[in-house]
């Protein structure tokens, strides 16, 4: 495994969750990570860079993209971990709902791509992760947009990887159910992730998890990582 020290890091969804627990084990690693989201109320370590921005809104990426190159430059670690969840009937849900979702779940992380990955093309070598769910890969009832949104993000995973290698990693990690706000903050349909009933993982097994991708010797790449709290039956 090599060193991660020296790196440029930009994470979306990066002030809470699993993107924030990222953040800090990079900022662990002298990673220079930078934090893109929403909503930066949160407390961040000194070092990090903050930038607010709604990965829904076209506008927003191409300010953070402007932001991010004045400075610290191009990343070399893009990790796409904005995310909304949604808790609806397919038959009797609101489209708009729906719709920003998919903006943000999707298109967010298209549009990240299409902003930062050009100049990592340039720069040579580089790493993309984006954070998915094992629901990409399990239809349930009451999450068909949400399933929807993170099986076609790991399409897309692999369409770039197909279309970057052997310059850049691409890597997919797909958590289950982890113990973040995540599901407080849906956009509709409250629950918990207590009250899933398959206990929790906490939001730093996953940022383990995506630095055990990133510190692979650069002839190794980690394509997919799935993990879930053991009593998760899918």
């Amino acid at each position: 495994m090599h060193h991660l020290k020296g790196r440029k890091a930009l994470i979306s969804g990066g002030a809470s969750g699993i993107g924030r627990a990222i953040a800090a084990k990079l900022v662990q690693e002298e990673v220079a990570t930078a934090v893109a989201d929403l909503n930066l109320t949160g407390e961040l370590p000194p070092s990090i860079q903050a930038f607010q921005c709604d990965v829904a809104a076209a506008a927003d990426v191409d300010a953070l993209f402007a932001n991010v190159q004045a400075s610290m430059g191009t990343p070399d670690i893009l990790i796409c971990s904005a995310g909304r969840g949604i808790h609806e009937k397919l038959t009797e849900g609101d489209p708009e709902k729906w719709k920003a979702v998919i903006e943000t779940n999707l298109l967010g992380a298209l549009r990240m791509i299409r902003a930062f990955v050009p100049g990592m093309l340039q720069a040579g070598s580089g790493d993309v992760v984006l954070i998915s769910s094992v629901s990409a890969g399990h239809a349930y009832t009451y999450g068909g947009v949400y399933a929807a949104t993170k099986a076609a993000l790991e399409v897309v995973a692999e369409t770039l990887r197909l279309e970057v290698l052997p310059t850049l990693r691409v890597t997919v990690v797909a958590p289950g159910v982890t113990d973040t706000s995540f599901f407080e903050n849906t956009i509709s349909g409250f629950r918990t992730a207590a009250d899933i009933g398959y206990g929790a993982m906490a939001p730093e097994a996953v940022a383990d998890a995506v630095l055990y991708a990133l510190k692979q010797p650069e002839s190794v790449s980690v394509n997919h990582l799935t993990m879930r709290p053991t009593a998760q039956p899918f």
